[in-house]
């Protein structure tokens, strides 16, 4: 029923084929990338399929808009080809299948929503959510399933992501800030890409972290320290909101380090490369990042999406840096931790 919105036109026409010239993972000249490409929209085999590790990369990466990673993972799920072996896949699928089972706050027009995420209902209190509070949405019956692209099974996300909008609808809200990056990029980006119609408007939480520092600056203390922030993959489906990172940062006095892997190259965290293309993998990338985040002196890693932190904190740790994720490092700045 809902069909990606992808134009090989404009593969055909690209200038630089950065979509896969620039992946992290695999090294593919400009050629080659438009070729292959334009292979995966006509349904034919690619190498892409193979050595594609789901990091969300290329859809940022494409500047025009044309859904490559959402394209790869179509094929693969239309050729058999799993990134994980069939028993975990259907572990995962099986987590978040909705069940009736979720909670409310005192819910009105403005939202927040936590999704399928329970880590954030001991962060989200205080000054920082005082103005939202308690007005929030938890459960499967609002998870935004996009974790399933990781999978190769982008049926299971058109399935149910229209299913998560109608219950949106049903509660009456018009807008929603969204805790995780992955149910941002889906109501903002993916949902778009299959003609998926949002009825509210979906808030990336940075945004609104900012703003409300804007309206508690008075509260601020600068915490005068040095971090890397570590970029989950879900953060490319919101590319545009990225800047908050570096925004947040100044406003509370924290120097961002200068590092190779920040940015457009940020490198992953490494989970789920364990889970679907093994540990070698997974070690290599996090050593690299670490090593980074260590050599140009940051003292804390500060930390997006609570996977993220649950992966790399112990390993950051081990060596002298001290994990935190940004709703922490900001009640430390307005002195609430």
């Amino acid at each position: 029923m809902y069909a990606l919105n992808f134009d090989e036109n404009l593969c055909t026409t690209c200038p630089t084929g950065d979509c896969l010239v620039k992946c992290q993972y695999m090294d593919v000249e400009k050629d080659t990338a438009v070729e292959e490409m334009i292979k995966i929209s006509r349904g034919e085999d690619s190498f892409v399929f193979k050595d594609c590790v789901t990091c969300y990369g290329c859809e940022e990466y494409c500047k025009r808009g044309n859904h490559p990673f959402y394209l790869i993972t179509e094929r693969r799920e239309e050729k058999g080809i799993l990134t994980s072996p069939r028993a975990i896949t259907k572990q995962w699928i099986n987590i978040g299948e909705p069940q009736g089972k979720y909670r409310l706050g005192k819910v009105k027009e403005k939202v927040l929503s936590f999704g399928f995420m329970p880590e954030f209902l001991k962060w989200v209190r205080g000054r920082l959510f005082e103005d939202v509070m308690p007005s929030f949405i938890f459960g499967q019956e609002f998870f935004c399933n996009v974790v399933y692209i990781h999978f190769a099974n982008t049926s299971i996300i058109k399935e149910r992501l229209p299913m998560v909008v109608d219950n949106f609808k049903k509660l009456g809200v018009k807008e929603v800030v969204f805790i995780h990056d992955e149910c941002y990029g889906a109501f903002a980006h993916l949902a778009p890409a299959y003609g998926i119609e949002v009825p509210f408007k979906s808030i990336h939480y940075f945004e609104y972290l900012y703003e409300r520092l804007q309206e508690l600056k008075d509260e601020i203390r600068p915490l005068n320290i040095k971090v890397a922030y570590q970029r989950p993959c879900s953060s490319r489906l919101s590319s545009d909101k990225h800047h908050f990172v570096a925004d947040i940062m100044e406003l509370i006095g924290v120097d961002l380090v200068e590092r190779e892997y920040q940015g457009e190259n940020s490198l992953c965290c490494g989970g789920i490369f364990s889970m679907c293309f093994g540990y070698e993998l997974a070690n290599d990338v996090q050593k690299r990042n670490i090593d980074d985040m260590a050599a140009n002196g940051a003292e804390y890693c500060v930390f997006n999406c609570p996977a993220c932190q649950s992966t790399l904190g112990a390993k950051v740790a081990k060596r002298g840096i001290k994990p935190v994720h940004m709703i922490e490092l900001l009640k430390m700045a307005i002195g609430e931790k």
